[in-house]
C-alpha cells in the first residue's frame, strides 16, 4: 500500500489551506509566493547536478546517449527537454531521448495506470537499445514510481549510470541511483499536484543538465549557441548575429563567411578569428574536439 502521508509531495501546504476562499489576486499571490521557493530548493542541489553533468558527458564521450524516463508530468518534461536539444544545440535527435510511461501518446493524453508497471521501464529501454555507454535520468516527483524504478534498475544492471531526479527526501528512487538530485520545494499549492512546484523544479534541473552537457561538449562559445542549425529565416538571421557578436565582423562579412561554410556558425567563427579557409577551420575545430575557444587559442598561441 502506498503511504502518501510519508511522501513530501503529498503533504498539505499550510500557506494555501484557504486558497479556495480568497480573491483571485490573493490566490495568484499565494501561488507566486510558493514558486519563489523553487529556485532556492534547486540551489541546494547544485553539487549533485554538477556531478550528474560530468557523468553524462563521460558517457557521451564514449558514444552514449542521454535518456530521460518518467511518467505523467515528469515524463513530459523529459520529452520536452529532449525535443529542444536538436534546434538549440544542433544535436542529432537520437542523442537525447525522452521516454514516457504509456508511450508517446501519453504526452498529450494522460495514461496514469502506465506508471505502475515496473517491468515496462526495462522493456522501453530495451526497445531503444539502451546500453552501458548511455546515461539514464529517471524523473519522478514522488520518488516511488514503479515504471521509473524498473528503468533505473535495468540501467544499473548493465553498468550504465542511473541518475535520479525527485522532489521527495529519502525516496526509493534515490536509493536506486548512482547520483541523486533531490530539490525539495515543499508541499504543493494544491496537495499532490506535482505539475506545479515539483514540475517547475524538475524543469529547472533538466534545463541545467542538458545545457551543462552541451556547454561541456563545445556547443556554446561564450554564451552563444554556436551549433544552432539555420533551418528557417529566423535561425539564419540568428546565425548571422552569432557570428557578428563572436568575431566583431560586420553583417556582410558574416553572411559571406557563413555562405562559404554551409552556414556553420562554428566554422565561420574560426575562419574569421583565425583567418583560415573553410577546410582549415573545420580541421582546427576537429582537432579541438569541437570547442571554438580551444581552436582559437591554439591558432593564436600555437604550441
Amino acid at each position: 500500500m502506498i503511504k502518501l502521508n510519508q511522501i513530501d509531495t503529498e503533504q498539505i501546504n499550510p500557506h494555501t489551506r484557504e486558497i479556495d476562499r480568497v480573491t483571485t489576486l490573493e490566490m495568484v499571490r499565494m501561488i507566486n509566493d510558493e514558486d519563489h521557493l523553487v529556485a532556492e530548493a534547486v540551489q541546494l542541489v547544485l553539487p549533485s547536478i554538477a556531478v550528474a553533468i560530468e557523468r553524462i558527458v563521460q558517457q557521451m564521450d564514449k558514444g552514449g546517449r542521454l535518456v530521460y524516463c518518467g511518467c505523467g508530468t515528469s515524463g513530459r518534461l523529459g520529452m520536452l527537454d529532449a525535443a529542444e536539444c536538436p534546434p538549440t544545440f544542433g544535436t542529432d535527435p537520437s542523442l537525447v531521448v525522452g521516454l514516457i510511461a504509456g508511450g508517446e501518446k501519453a504526452f498529450i493524453k494522460a495514461i496514469e495506470g502506465a506508471e505502475d508497471d515496473y517491468g515496462q521501464g526495462r522493456i522501453d529501454l530495451e526497445a531503444i537499445h539502451f546500453n552501458r555507454d548511455d546515461a539514464l535520468v529517471g524523473i519522478a516527483a514522488s520518488g516511488r514510481t514503479p515504471y521509473v524504478l524498473g528503468a533505473m534498475d535495468y540501467a544499473r544492471s548493465i553498468g550504465a549510470p542511473a541518475i535520479a531526479l525527485s522532489c521527495s527526501a529519502n525516496s526509493e528512487l534515490s536509493r536506486h541511483a548512482d547520483v541523486a538530485i533531490t530539490p525539495l520545494p515543499g508541499p504543493e499549492v494544491i496537495t499532490g499536484s506535482t505539475r506545479m512546484k515539483s514540475g517547475t523544479a524538475q524543469k529547472m534541473v533538466l534545463n541545467m543538465l542538458s545545457t551543462g552537457v552541451m556547454i561541456k561538449r563545445g556547443k556554446v562559445y561564450g554564451n552563444l549557441m554556436v551549433d544552432v542549425k539555420a533551418t528557417n529565416e529566423k535561425l539564419c538571421e540568428r546565425a548571422v548575429s552569432i557570428v557578428m557578436r563572436a568575431t566583431g565582423a560586420n553583417d556582410a562579412t558574416a553572411r559571406k563567411t557563413l555562405a562559404q561554410c554551409g552556414f556553420s556558425c562554428k566554422v565561420a567563427i574560426v575562419m574569421l578569428l583565425c583567418k583560415l579557409d573553410e577546410k582549415q577551420a573545420g580541421a582546427a575545430l576537429n582537432a579541438a574536439g569541437g570547442h571554438i575557444a580551444k581552436a582559437v587559442k591554439k591558432c593564436v598561441s600555437p604550441a
